[in-house]
Order: C-alpha cells, then structure tokens, then sequence
C-alpha cells in the first residue's frame, strides 16, 4: 500500500533521533509490486533479500552494502562524524 515496512520505519525514527539522516544523501523506495522501482534495482544489483539496506560509496573505493543500522552507525557514521 506504500508505506514502509515495519523495520524500515523503526530505522527511519532512530536516525532522526540521532540526526544520522545527515550523513545519508539519497533514500530509495522498494516497490514490491514494481519491480523497475528505483530500490528494487539497487536491491537486484547488489543482491540484497530485505530492507532497509545501505549503500556507501566513497571515491576510490569498492561500494559496501550495509544491511545492519548499527553496523552502519558503527562502522561509517561514527567515523564520519568524528571527521567533521
């Protein structure tokens, strides 16, 4: 019907909360009806089952796919935020 999944809205909420939603430039939507939607194509290309997940992109570097909020938090937006 369109509105975000369960986990997804939880997620959404705790980056808000802890302003992390700065650090994120571009939320997809996974239409699963649609599979030509913008986030069912990134999950077809980087073979991810569920959402909400995260792609980082830094030049130079291999694109990772998070699949864990607090991995993310751990491992890329702690480090971020420690840098500015």
């Amino acid at each position: 019907d369109g509105t975000p999944c369960k986990k997804c809205r939880e997620v959404e909420e705790s980056m808000l909360k802890n302003g992390h939603l700065d650090y994120i430039s571009n939320i997809l939507i996974a239409d699963l009806q649609d599979p030509d939607s913008p986030g069912m194509v990134l999950a077809a290309q980087y073979s991810v089952d569920y959402a909400p997940f995260f792609v980082v992109e830094e030049p130079g570097k291999t694109a990772l796919v998070y699949t864990s909020y607090l991995k993310l938090v751990k491992e890329v937006i702690n480090r971020l935020s420690q840098s500015s």
